[in-house]
């Protein structure tokens, strides 16, 4: 914010919150620029209020919230940030994987609660991680960052995506393609790394979620609405899949009744890029973009 206040003239928002729908529609017609976060929707009605905008700069890697076309139309970039977040993301993949897999809020709020009366040989038995299969949806940058990190782990993966990895990756993540249907039902392990288009959105569903082992966890750090969240609450009442590990929602901040009275899905708050690290590389790439456009140049990472 700093940097920002040095390079630009900042109106709106500068609190640590999403700006309110209204305070968008009333001020966006004075900017040249727009920094926007996942939880700001820019469509037709927006933009139809932005008479001198020029770029709208997502901070985030998704940009699932912006009309593109109805950007394109009025001649206004739009960029992300993608790369300074994927290691990071994934880094909290692994720890939704272990964090459900061995139950270790379950065992932190025993500890807590002072409900913990020593060891015993069947207390709170989790599942093991090492060996098993991992099976990734989408192999894109975080997707990949994920399978870099199976050998440590000595688990096989197998992956579904529109684009296989070069033989190279492949030998060197242990990894192997599959279609969708054969990696729900043969993984332990499903984590899911796709962005959220008309094509993606409940691409786990009842069906999908039924293909998967009773023994298996699903985990999701890309968009909520990847999967049904009824569906989802559904079957983990019914002990298919095991478990899930959940970073994201399909309507954030609000959560399926559901899924929040049960035990066997561990539930973040939307914290994949969340480390101070990522969040001011993130900031610092916002403005880079604008900077660009507003110079009359091409962002280092432009989407539209």
């Amino acid at each position: 914010m700093e940097e920002m206040m040095r390079r630009f003239t900042l109106i709106g928002n500068l609190e640590d919150r999403p700006m309110t729908r209204l305070e968008l529609l009333t001020q966006v017609g004075q900017a040249e620029a727009l920094a926007v976060t996942l939880a700001d929707t820019v469509d037709t009605e927006l933009l139809s209020h932005a008479g001198r905008l020029r770029v709208v700069a997502v901070y985030a890697a998704g940009y699932n919230n912006i009309d593109l076309q109805a950007a394109t139309a009025r001649g206004i970039m739009v960029t992300n940030t993608p790369d300074v977040l994927t290691e990071t993301t994934a880094d909290l993949t692994w720890g939704l994987m272990l964090a459900v897999a061995r139950k270790i809020p379950e065992g932190e709020r025993l500890v807590r609660e002072a409900r913990w009366s020593g060891w015993a040989p069947t207390h709170v038995l989790g599942s093991e991680v090492h060996g098993r299969t991992l099976g990734i949806v989408g192999m894109g940058r975080i997707g990949r960052a994920v399978a870099r990190r199976a050998p440590g782990f000595g688990m096989p993966v197998l992956y579904s995506s529109r684009r296989a990895l070069g033989r190279d990756e492949e030998q060197r993540f242990n990894a192997q393609a599959v279609s969708l249907p054969d990696l729900l039902t043969a993984a332990d392990f499903v984590s899911l790394h796709v962005p959220l288009t008309e094509h993606t959105r409940h691409l786990i569903g009842k069906k999908e979620l039924a293909l998967m082992r009773s023994t298996a966890f699903l985990i999701n750090t890309a968009r909520g609405a990847v999967v049904d969240e009824a569906a989802l609450a559904e079957a983990l009442a019914s002990g298919r899949p095991a478990g899930a590990g959940l970073d994201v929602y399909e309507h954030e901040p609000d959560i399926h009744p559901a899924l929040l009275r049960l035990s066997n899905v561990v539930l973040l708050p939307h914290l994949g890029s969340s480390t101070a690290q990522a969040r001011l590389r993130m900031g610092m790439m916002v403005i880079e973009n604008i900077t660009a456009v507003l110079s009359g140049g091409q962002p280092p990472n432009r989407v539209m």
